[in-house]
């Protein structure tokens, strides 16, 4: 009876300090199920790598930017003035720029604090960039503007208190509020800034965000650009959230609640108390964005997110829109963005959202297992609405290589473990390009890809062309494009530069594709007895206003002329037509042109 009445004593005690564990919020490593924000001890897990930029082209010809090793969680960036400027960066400051929308360099400025993660970029309309992180153990965030892309950065500032998920918009219009920038967090402030990011007031808390995942976007107020300020907290519980949406019109002084949904349930499998996908922890956070075009829909307010189908726990994510006329007041039936066949059997989720200011276009991109019957590996896959998020495009593939989810190599801590919980996309004149997190070598590889997109090869790989005047020939093939319609148009250099003699580079059917697949010829002739040796070939595609851009390489070897000793000998093989030679001392031999 005393054993009976010890075990009976130690399960109470047992029961009732779990309920103490949960109530309070206390779990092993700071993983909460209810902050998403990674704990500090696991940034000494990951091995980060800057080595230069490799190009990932698959044997179909498409490309992938590996720009290094960083923490997952990227956000980007594009200069609405200069389309081939992007920014993105990842967790605790690892950032990247480019100027050419090709070429990467790794750019990390300095806080003066620790940065503790989750990365927010934006560019205003007058071209300045701002870059946001939380910092101080999560007691807030600083933010920082650089007017040239990232190369320099103004002094850090304290723009907004909380101690989770932040998020960041800039006004890009010509309205009453151009260049205001706009940031929330957990547990639900707004802060704006009206003098280009040097000084900021918190205006608005919301009483209703208690989970993370409170977003801000911008879009016109009727005729007025940049007239809404729309904002979206998160609360309830993390199997069901409660979206609340509110709307300022006078640039974020003020905020009216326009109504509540419960739109999302499970995301996969609830572990610990959050949502997983193959040990991959995620959370359905409302992304939102605003048609600020002047198109058919603008004004239409779109939110985003995963959600099971069926709905409850263990079942697998889809990705849906759903759209707001009025808003917020009032929203659309769910609208399933993929397009798999049977979407019960496949994980799509961690979606990013971007929607086009000039065209209204909305994109989105997520994480998909619809190629691995297992469902234990990804691809990021993209699509877009060109009728106000009603139908979607045919979903395309952009990463070029499978990726298991659950990377035990990578670093992340938890179970379920933390690979980040966004990626990004953004786009200008209906050209998007995204950055994500791509667990492929093991790691938390960075990547960045064009979408939509055209694939480039080229043939020969190597040619041989004598020193002076003669021709070789290289064909530029587009065998295949991702949703692309747009012109591609190419062009090449040789390097290094001859000592003496010069190559000669023309187009003789014309620099450009407007029709896929494709077929460009490149002809090279030498001009004043080339110095013989080898030489590369550098060939660029790009579309009209410079993105995407693709770049390959092929090798041509400089050579003596071949003696004519009177036989009919075929001498050049790089050829587009062969005509009879006037002169010399075989009849009948042929030349290249």
């Amino acid at each position: 009876m005393n054993n009976i009445l010890s075990f009976l004593v130690r399960i109470t005690l047992l029961t009732v300090l779990w309920v103490t564990f949960i109530s309070v919020g206390v779990y092993p490593q700071g993983d909460n199920p209810l902050i998403d924000h990674v704990p500090r001890e696991w940034l000494e897990n990951i091995n980060y790598s800057d080595s230069e930029e490799d190009v990932i082209t698959d044997i179909n010809g498409y490309d992938n930017f590996n720009l290094g090793v960083d923490f997952a969680e990227p956000h980007l960036s594009q200069n609405p003035n200069n389309p081939i400027q992007y920014f993105g960066a990842y967790n605790i400051n690892n950032a990247w720029r480019t100027t050419d929308g090709f070429n990467w360099i790794s750019s990390s400025p300095a806080f003066g604090v620790p940065a503790d993660g989750d990365p927010c970029t934006a560019y205003d309309g007058a071209g300045n960039l701002y870059y946001e992180t939380m910092f101080g153990s999560v007691t807030g965030c600083k933010v920082m503007r650089s007017t040239n892309n990232g190369a320099t950065w103004s002094a850090s500032v304290t723009a907004i208190s909380g101690n989770d998920k932040n998020w960041m918009a800039a006004d890009q219009t010509n309205g009453p509020y151009a260049n205001y920038v706009y940031t929330t967090m957990t547990p639900g402030n707004f802060a704006r800034s009206t003098n280009f990011g040097a000084n900021w007031t918190t205006t608005a808390t919301f009483s209703t965000q208690t989970l993370p995942g409170m977003m801000v976007c911008i879009g016109p107020n009727g005729s007025t650009d940049g007239g809404a300020v729309y904002v979206v907290t998160n609360s309830g519980s993390s199997f069901a959230s409660t979206y609340t949406f509110y709307v300022s019109t006078n640039g974020g002084l003020n905020f009216t609640q326009k109504s509540a949904q419960n739109f999302a349930n499970y995301v996969g499998t609830n572990v610990n108390g959050r949502n997983s996908v193959q040990n991959m922890r995620t959370r359905p956070y409302p992304f939102i964005a605003a048609d600020q075009s002047n198109g058919t829909y603008r004004g239409r307010l779109y939110c985003i997110y995963a959600s099971n189908t069926p709905s409850g726990n263990g079942n697998k994510p889809d990705i849906f829109c759903r759209y707001s006329t009025n808003q917020g007041t009032t929203w659309s039936s769910a609208i399933r963005v993929n397009d798999d066949l049977n979407t019960t059997v496949n994980h799509q989720w961690h979606p990013s959202i971007w929607c086009d200011k000039s065209t209204g276009r909305l994109y989105v991109k997520w994480m998909d297992t619809r190629d691995t019957p297992t469902s234990d590996s990804a691809y990021i896959y993209a699509s877009y609405s060109d009728n106000g998020g009603v139908t979607w495009a045919a979903n395309q593939r952009i990463s070029n290589q499978k990726m298991r989810i659950d990377c035990s190599t990578c670093g992340g801590g938890g179970t379920p473990r933390y690979q980040g919980d966004y990626d990004a996309i953004v786009s200008t004149n209906n050209q998007a390009m995204m950055m994500w997190s791509d667990f492929r070598f093991g790691d938390f590889g960075s990547y960045v890809a064009y979408f939509p997109d055209f694939a480039m090869k080229v043939s020969p790989p190597n040619s041989t062309i004598v020193s002076n005047n003669d021709s070789a020939f290289i064909f530029i093939n587009v065998p295949g494009v991702k949703l692309y319609n747009s012109t591609a148009i190419f062009s090449a250099n040789i390097t290094p530069n001859p000592p003496s003699g010069s190559f000669i580079i023309d187009f003789p059917q014309g620099n450009t594709l407007s029709s896929f697949p494709g077929t460009v010829t490149m002809r090279i002739r030498t001009s004043g007895n080339v110095t013989l040796g080898n030489y590369t070939i550098n060939i660029e595609g790009k579309g009209p206003n410079g993105t995407p851009v693709h770049r390959r390489t092929a090798s041509i070897q400089v050579v003596v002329p071949a003696l004519d000793f009177g036989v009919n000998i075929l001498v050049f093989d790089n050829c587009m037509n062969q005509v009879p030679l006037e002169f010399g001392t075989a009849p009948g031999a042929t030349d290249c042109y």
